[in-house]
């Protein structure tokens, strides 16, 4: 199994990267809370792996530390969550938000995320709180609410296109095309890089 990759970032197109180490080209989906903490592109990057291995596809998830990763597998054990909602649930949130939304019941923000309905969440709740008793987080390096949006590695992100990217990777999260391009109308600026636009809506949207 591949745990762990270091090598040098060549593309950020989120939800996914690819990684080259040793020559070889790794494509990467990651959720938003990593893809934020990590540097930018030509820039060595180290990150942390779950392979999955399917009949029609081989696919690797990344994470920025290994406590995201450990959340992300406790997630794919729930009845009816897959990677694919597990990277949504983690891009609209950070690990600890969600452990705190386990802990409070909190229903109303995890149903905002999509793919996720009230019976979803309700069994995220349930069987999440077993699991997460003994939940003993390490120190979490991705961006939070209290970190400032200007971050050294935004500039990677500015372009032309910044607005269609973000509106392409939220619909790859899940969020269908009209609210992706709702929320990001509403909180769009010029030049606001991809990164910022993305985690604008999803914070808006949450």
């Amino acid at each position: 199994m591949i745990g762990r990759l270091r090598g040098i970032l060549l593309e950020k197109t989120a939800p996914e990267i690819l990684i080259e180490c040793n020559g070889i080209g790794y494509e990467v989906s990651m959720p938003m809370t990593s893809i934020y903490s990590l540097p930018d592109v030509d820039n060595e990057a180290i990150i942390y792996t779950h392979f999955v291995v399917r009949e029609d596809a081989q696919l690797l998830y990344g994470f920025a530390n290994k406590v995201e990763r450990k959340l992300f597998r406790l997630l794919i054990k729930v009845n009816g969550v897959g990677p694919k909602l597990g990277l949504a649930i983690l891009s609209g949130m950070s690990a600890e938000q969600f452990v705190s939304c386990v802990a409070h019941d909190d229903v109303t923000t995890i149903v905002k995320i999509p793919g996720v309905g009230k019976k979803t969440a309700e069994r995220l709740l349930i069987e999440m709180r077993d699991r997460l008793k003994d939940w003993q987080a390490q120190p979490d390096t991705t961006v939070t609410d209290s970190m400032p949006l200007s971050l050294s590695n935004e500039s990677t992100f500015i372009r032309a296109d910044s607005k269609g990217d973000a509106i392409n990777a939220l619909v790859s999260l899940g969020y269908t095309s009209t609210q992706a391009e709702k929320a990001v109308r509403v909180i769009y600026q010029s030049e606001m890089s991809s990164e910022t636009i993305i985690r604008l809506a999803l914070k808006a949207m949450l």
